[in-house]
């Protein structure tokens, strides 16, 4: 079983370097996603309806990608390992991720206007009136942040399971995704039915958000202000973003900001677009060794 779950993470590595993301008409997140949607509506008890989506909506995700690589391990442990790492690809998401940084941040010298739109594949702020500098904090603090919903995450929950289970190494990672998406797409306070969705993630985050910025730390180069870290990270309102942000912020001597929200790193600069470069670079790094860190653990 070690092999197997070895054999996995490789081949969720590879297939992110090759293809970066399914098609979406494959992509499972695509039709839980969609799946998610229908429930986004008024109910008469939105509370109670929404602790039934965030219990039973990751339940059966998770059911159905274990049932999958369980299937698939008694055809063949070959075929089991293929479908496993072909589950935590679909999980995880590092070369998109990247990709669009780059693109957003190379936006901000040449066309603000359209940065300012591409942002929209980053984050969820109104960047209508943010300034270049604030566009790339924005789309620096949405690498570090991404880099624990999207990577660490996934990552995290197949390594602590792949020893013991393939088929429940890839249904954690799936669980963990439909937490995430559940979240992202009903976790905010004009949504009461997302209100179980968005606890539940502040829960199931706290460990990836913090290794997460472990990561971040060493795969930094250190311009001061680590030590200030832990205050930064407890300013915004989310009790697990601010740790990978803070941190990333630390690592490139640069303030990071969403108007009238939080400031990290207030003393430094806004981001410039060499920054944001290097922030993609030091994020890059530290998905590798998520990457390198989910293998041994399999391994074990």
């Amino acid at each position: 079983m070690t092999l197997a779950g070895v054999a996995a993470v490789a081949l969720a590595f590879v297939l992110d370097r090759a293809v970066g993301e399914p098609p979406r008409r494959l992509h499972p997140v695509v039709w839980f996603g969609r799946a998610t949607a229908t429930v986004d509506r008024d109910w008469p008890s939105p509370r109670a309806a929404g602790v039934l989506v965030a219990l039973a909506f990751p339940a059966v995700a998770a059911v159905v990608a274990g049932l999958l690589v369980w299937r698939a391990v008694a055809v063949h442990p070959f075929v089991g390992s293929a479908l496993a790492g072909t589950v935590l690809f679909s999980t995880t998401s590092m070369r998109m991720l990247l990709e669009t940084a780059d693109e957003v941040n190379g936006a901000t010298e040449t066309d603000l206007d359209a940065a300012r739109d591409e942002l929209r594949a980053l984050a969820g702020r109104d960047a209508a009136t943010l300034s270049a500098g604030q566009v790339r904090s924005a789309v620096a603090e949405s690498l570090s942040e991404n880099l624990a919903d999207g990577l660490v995450a996934p990552l995290l929950a197949f390594a602590a399971c792949a020893p013991f289970s393939l088929p429940v190494a890839a249904g954690a990672a799936a669980w963990v995704k439909a937490v995430n998406t559940l979240d992202s797409m009903l976790g905010y306070r004009s949504k009461p039915v997302g209100w179980a969705s968005a606890r539940l993630d502040d829960v199931v985050m706290w460990v990836p958000a913090r290794a997460s910025a472990v990561l971040i730390a060493f795969a930094g180069t250190a311009t001061g202000g680590f030590g200030a870290v832990c205050s930064w990270a407890n300013e915004p309102p989310s009790p697990n973003s601010g740790w990978p942000m803070a941190t990333l912020a630390a690592a490139l001597g640069t303030r990071f900001e969403k108007p009238e929200v939080y400031t990290l790193n207030p003393r430094a600069r806004l981001p410039a677009v060499e920054d944001v470069e290097r922030g993609v670079r030091v994020v890059h790094r530290a998905g590798l060794l998520a990457y390198a860190a989910t293998g041994v653990v399999a391994w074990f």
